[in-house]
């Protein structure tokens, strides 16, 4: 029998093929998550494409995003209790085959309903690979300045995905076409499936149960909440089914609360809620992210439809966000051990507000460099500040058989925050262009040519100017709650942080890896 076989043979069971390498194990866990987050993203600038070549209505259209993301942050909380109960590395290789399967899939769908039933398996199989990914740290870094430096790199991919995500797209929908964005996940998820169990131990599985009554009522719960606002911006608040799903949110998130007070083995511990710090970072998340989606997507509109930039051109326009957010990711990675995270929470989202509070002064003749590079560099510097702040704090002090919650509740702010966010930017997006649409109407009456207003009369759309004016000032409206809920993240950062001495030990690496900090 050769060595090698010998080694393999008396190696533990889930023991990594070849260990000793972080290296490679923290590069195979932040590709899983980038190529998650981007996902949320990259379909953004394809979706006139794909409306074209499958005949989605507008409406519909949206829901190629929504079902992703309601999908994936719903589901996010069991995704990190089945990685604390059956094993993080086998539920993460799970999790990416199931992405890449379904990936597959919406790249050959035919029908709208195949594009859909896709994108909403591929946040399935997100929401149980990302939190077992952010887990996997906990479990395969020291506590300390090594763990720091991978929180570092991973909350940069998670924060920069969303930038990347646009550019991809726009970069494979120009070359190639819109399919390729969801092709493009197959090939990186069956290396990452190959390489995890060559780099990555297994963690110690811990018995329980899955709280499935749990899940189903938070997922249906935030999902029923967000069509609510996404139905309220096309019927109106009086509509009856928009009022059904919002009454429909309250009791099912009412009784997700009741379950999770009642289950054994809850999927989100309201123990965990007893920490301060870590109660004002999951509002931090919620508020911050809830902004963040509204930004890339009112930005997207802005640049292709106004500035008329092409796919690659809009993915480009938002690549300074993913630099910036690196150089503030690095800084509140290095003082952190010396300053704790209020500082940065505090003044990451001071900034992310003056950021999205110049957004809102955007309009029909503003330029790349005044109306959107501007404002979007002092956004993307505060985000860095904050996400590499958040994730630590998120899991500091929890005990390991919960790191898989714990992580998997703060992804799901991140995600349910954003669906949420941009279900309600659309509403004031929605109210404001109808308003403005009137005035636009008459003034296009009163001035425009007779071949112009017989082309109106076919097709019910008005041409530019008359159209940016509209857009425009839906965008610009739609940034003033996207600041304010910037504002209620402030708020909370410097009401409810605290800086403790054990934290900052903690952070420096030299307090032990015990039970929840005291709150």
């Amino acid at each position: 029998m050769s060595s090698t076989s010998q080694l393999t043979k008396n190696q533990k069971p889930g023991t990594a093929r070849r260990e000793g390498h972080p290296g490679l194990a923290l590069t195979v866990i932040a590709a899983c998550q980038l190529m998650v987050v981007l996902d949320a993203t990259i379909v953004n600038i394809a979706l006139p494409h794909i409306q074209g070549a499958l005949n989605f209505s507008t409406t519909d259209l949206t829901w190629v995003v929504s079902a992703y993301t309601l999908t994936f942050g719903g589901l996010l909380l069991l995704g990190g209790r089945a990685g604390d109960i059956l094993g993080r590395r086998r539920v993460f290789m799970a999790g990416i085959l199931l992405f890449t399967l379904a990936s597959l899939l919406g790249g050959f769908a035919q029908e709208p309903w195949q594009l859909l039933a896709a994108r909403a398996l591929q946040g399935v199989g997100g929401a149980i690979a990302s939190p077992t990914s952010l887990a996997l740290i906990t479990t395969t870094f020291p506590e300390g300045p090594e763990r720091n430096r991978a929180f570092g790199v991973f909350a940069a991919v998670s924060a920069g995905g969303g930038a990347i995500g646009l550019l991809a797209g726009g970069m494979l929908t120009e070359w190639l076409n819109w399919r390729w964005v969801l092709f493009v996940n197959v090939p990186i998820g069956i290396l990452i499936a190959v390489l995890t169990p060559l780099y990555i131990n297994e963690s110690e599985r811990h018995p329980g149960r899955f709280d499935i009554l749990g899940a189903l009522t938070s997922t249906l719960g935030m999902a029923s909440l967000v069509y609510g606002f996404i139905r309220a911006s096309e019927e109106g608040w009086r509509d009856s089914i928009t009022v059904g799903s919002f009454a429909a949110a309250v009791v099912l998130l009412v009784a997700f609360v009741f379950v999770e007070k009642r289950a054994k083995e809850p999927i989100t511990p309201l123990r965990m809620f007893a920490d301060r710090n870590r109660s004002g970072t999951y509002v931090i998340m919620l508020s911050l992210a809830a902004a963040m989606f509204g930004m890339f997507f009112f930005i997207v509109l802005f640049v292709q439809n106004i500035l008329n930039y092409t796919p690659i051109e809009a993915g480009l326009a938002f690549l300074p966000v993913t630099v910036v957010i690196a150089v503030g990711a690095a800084l509140s990675q290095k003082f952190l051990p010396v300053l704790g995270p209020k500082p940065f929470m505090v003044t990451g989202s001071a900034i992310v507000a003056v950021g999205l509070g110049w957004q809102a002064l955007i309009g029909p003749d503003s330029s790349y460099v005044g109306g959107v590079l501007g404002p979007m560099l002092l956004f993307g510097f505060g985000m860095g500040l904050n996400f590499v702040t958040l994730t630590l704090t998120a899991v500091s002090g929890v005990a390991i058989h919960e790191a898989g919650a714990a992580s998997g509740l703060l992804n799901a702010t991140q995600q349910v925050g954003g669906s949420l966010g941009l279900s309600i930017l659309t509403t004031v997006f929605g109210t404001a262009s109808r308003n403005e649409g009137k005035d636009q109407v008459a003034d296009f009456m009163a001035h425009a040519s007779p071949e112009q207003k017989a082309e109106f009369a076919k097709t019910h759309e008005l041409p530019a100017p008359w159209s940016h004016e509209i857009l425009a000032e839906g965008i610009s409206t739609a940034f003033i709650p996207a600041a304010a809920m910037a504002v209620l993240a402030l708020i909370t950062a410097a009401l409810v942080i605290k800086v403790r001495k054990s934290d900052l030990d903690a952070l420096a690496g030299t307090a032990s890896a015990a039970g929840p900090s005291a709150g």
